[in-house]
């Protein structure tokens, strides 16, 4: 045992506690090898988060934490697949023990299933599904005593012809019979505008429902082959007091009042949940915070004791909460576009005025317990130093960094995001999504990227925010406009996705993208104009790092950078490699490194496409037939006569001749979209697979803001799983 691990073992720290810090001390390299545990993963997931924990007091703090322990399977885990799995689209699978390989790939972003949930159906703008995986280690389907499932609240109102809750399980595409299953669907009585959130066991659903004014939190244990879409069971709430031992289905309902005992709204605060201490926070209309005890593993009940519920401020709708157990302090903020820090006595903190919109900040905070900072997301800041499109002086959108012990009146440290419109209306901002670097950074305090859709006032545009030692930077940087310009749809949040566990041809090979989603207008051409969901490579180069053919990393100059030369990469972070901006050409790994990496461009780069006799421009890309992007790179003319495409040299840096032209192999296409009707609700990225995996294991979930043919289920909105894999 090392003297580190020595010490936490002094420390009375646990075992997973131990090899968590092991790892965490010593880089990936050192990742330790999970035992099977149950995972759920809900809109609370994207708004506690841990960055990496360098010292034994901050492992001793955290690693007690379930949703720490739950972060560090939810970036280090691969499933392993039935030894039944079967490929339905070939037969390209070999058995090898206890898992199966496939020897094909994916090329581009598939919606593996899609379901109507009802017309007009949908989690809604910055709402997110859940799904729970019962073993880490396994994908189960519903031939399993305990299958893996994904919840959706359908936004609309419960009846007999509608429900409002559904869940599907048999979710995998390699799972025997139809893909998925409906596993049950309820009414509860009322309408969820919220997102819902899971037990730690997965046998019980929690959420925030409105009927009739009145807002309750809903507990509910369900029990599978109970209801459809279109006829759903219904549930008749039991007491509180009687709900631990209900014969399931059966869901209890613990109304929230003010301090004077008023009934209460909700239609903005989602239920965050802490697993250690069975305590639900929730916030609503007229601004009061709640705090339910014994949610899932006792009676049900909403304290009325100790300063609660607290009156945070006067006529504000409040945002959804964020626990902090390191703080013992709840964050929240409200459409006053003010941050508060609530203490567990109920003594009250405000920021300075972060948001002046109408909008306000909606979407909730993000707080790094570690790091000890909040994030909060700002669609007006009520300054003038910003344009928008017609060059009027307008406040700016932005992002703000906060220390969790903020000061009354503190505004912190404010990223700019593009600007706001003095015009119309602005659209909500959401939350962002932070990179691998930043989760991994070795340093005291997290030195990384934070990746955001901003621009609310104008065309849905990508930034990614600079982090230095803990530290955000004032400025941004342009990834991507997301949009046709001139457009002024809405996107959606942000979620980073680091995949250790992808391969290249046989090779294991890291990879890293970032997904978001825009109402309409989309660019990539996959998106037809509409509203789609969007990946794009994000993942930064490193020191010390052994890279394969074939992996992409994007540039600090935000081009995607494609290594044609495999090998190690520099040993030091400060001989970084020289960056180009110019398409197609090669750059060497800095000093000490062997890779040579070719430059594929922007992500927003515009392709052609490739037709017989077309003349072509010096450097002009397009997308061949394999998914890889070409670059005219020499002899800039005519291609060929024939109808017929080039044999196409698929090795990256390999040259194509064209009649006239020469085309350069600039690695895969950095980016990939799916059409999605209105957008996309948040997305919920399901656990990564590892190398010996089936394609389309790993999996995002999302219901559509706008009614589409959903599979064979009708038209309506829909409940839609996509394929992971295939966006890369």
């Amino acid at each position: 045992m090392n003297g580190t691990a020595a010490r936490c073992l002094r420390l009375s720290v646990s075992l997973t506690g131990l090899v968590t810090l092991g790892w965490v001390l010593t880089g990936q390299a050192a990742k330790p090898v999970h035992q099977a545990t149950s995972l759920p993963t809900d809109w609370s997931h994207r708004h506690l988060i841990f960055s990496r924990p360098t010292s034994p007091e901050q492992i001793a703090r955290v690693g007690h934490d379930p949703r720490y322990q739950q972060q560090v399977h939810r970036r280090a885990q691969a499933l392993a697949l039935p030894v039944r799995a079967v490929d339905t689209d070939s037969n390209a699978i070999a058995s090898t023990g206890k898992r199966v390989t496939v020897k094909a790939t994916l090329k581009n972003f598939t919606g593996d299933w899609s379901k109507n949930l009802g017309a007009g159906a949908g989690a809604g703008q910055g709402n997110f599904p859940a799904k729970f995986s019962f073993n880490t280690n396994t994908a189960l389907c519903d031939d399993q005593p305990t299958p893996d499932y994904a919840v959706f609240s359908t936004g609309l109102a419960g009846s007999v012809t509608q429900a409002s809750v559904v869940a599907y399980d048999n979710l995998y595409f390699f799972c025997t019979g139809a893909t998925p299953l409906l596993y049950w669907a309820y009414d509860t009585g009322g309408q969820i505008l919220t997102s819902p959130v899971l037990s730690l066991d997965g046998t019980q659903v929690a959420f925030m429902q409105t009927s009739g004014g009145v807002a309750s939190l809903v507990i509910l244990r369900w029990k599978k082959g109970v209801g459809t879409v279109g006829a759903p069971f219904p549930l008749i709430p039991v007491l509180a007091s009687q709900y631990p031992t209900c014969l399931a289905p059966c869901m209890t309902e613990v109304p929230i009042h003010s301090g004077g005992g008023g009934a209460l709204n909700d239609t903005s605060s989602s239920a965050f949940y802490d697993y250690a201490s069975d305590v639900a926070w929730t916030g609503g209309a007229a601004g009061w915070l709640h705090k339910i005890t014994g949610v899932f593993k006792g009676t049900p009940t909403e304290v009325n004791t100790g300063g609660f519920p607290v009156h945070v401020h006067t006529g504000v709708v409040l945002s959804s909460p964020v626990y902090d157990r390191i703080t013992n302090s709840v964050f929240v903020s409200d459409s006053g576009g003010f941050l508060y820090r609530v203490d567990s006595a109920g003594g009250v903190t405000q920021s300075g005025q972060l948001d002046v919109s109408h909008r306000a900040i909606m979407a909730g905070p993000v707080v790094d317990s570690v790091a000890g900072k909040v994030y909060a997301f700002g669609t007006d800041d009520g300054s003038t130093n910003c344009l928008d499109p017609t060059q009027a002086v307008v406040g700016c959108t932005g992002v703000f960094q906060l220390s969790t012990t903020f000061s009354a009146g503190d505004k912190g440290t404010e990223a700019v995001i593009g600007s706001s419109n003095s015009t119309h209306f602005p659209n909500p901002l959401f939350v962002g999504s932070f990179d691998g670097a930043y989760y991994d950074s070795p340093a005291a305090t997290p030195t990384g990227n934070l990746y955001v859709c901003g621009n609310t006032g104008g065309t849905a545009t990508l930034y990614q925010v600079p982090i230095v030692n803990g530290v955000m930077s004032t400025t941004s940087n342009v990834l991507a406009p997301l949009a046709a310009v001139g457009s002024t749809k809405a996107c959606s949040p942000v979620i980073d996705v680091p995949n250790p566990n992808t391969t290249i041809g046989v090779q294991l090979v890291p990879s890293e993208r970032v997904f978001v989603s825009v109402r309409g207008n989309g660019l990539p051409g996959a998106c037809s104009g509409g509203g789609c969901v969007i990946s794009m490579v994000d993942a930064q180069w490193t020191p010390s790092t052994t890279f394969a053919v074939g992996q992409q990393v994007l540039s600090l100059n935000l081009h995607v950078e494609t290594a044609t030369t495999p090998g190690t990469g520099a040993l030091l972070a400060a001989n970084h490699p020289v960056w180009t901006n110019q398409i197609a050409a090669t750059v060497p790994d800095g000093a000490g490194g062997q890779v040579v990496w070719i430059d594929q461009g922007s992500p927003t780069t515009a392709f052609v496409k490739w037709t017989a006799k077309s003349t072509y421009a010096p450097l002009v890309r397009i997308l061949d037939t394999n998914g890889n992007v070409q670059a005219l790179t020499a002899g800039a003319g005519t291609g060929k006569t024939g109808a017929t495409q080039p044999t196409w040299n698929s090795a990256p840096g390999g040259t194509t001749t064209d009649n006239t032209v020469t085309w350069t192999n600039v690695g895969a296409i950095g980016t990939a979209a799916l059409r999605a009707t209105g957008g996309t609700s948040g997305m919920i990225i399901d656990d990564i697979l590892g190398p010996n995996s089936t394609v389309g294991g790993s999996q995002i979930y999302f219901t559509t803001l706008g009614n589409q043919v959903c599979g064979t289920s009708g038209t309506g909105g829909c409940a839609v799983q996509a394929s992971q894999t295939g966006l890369n």
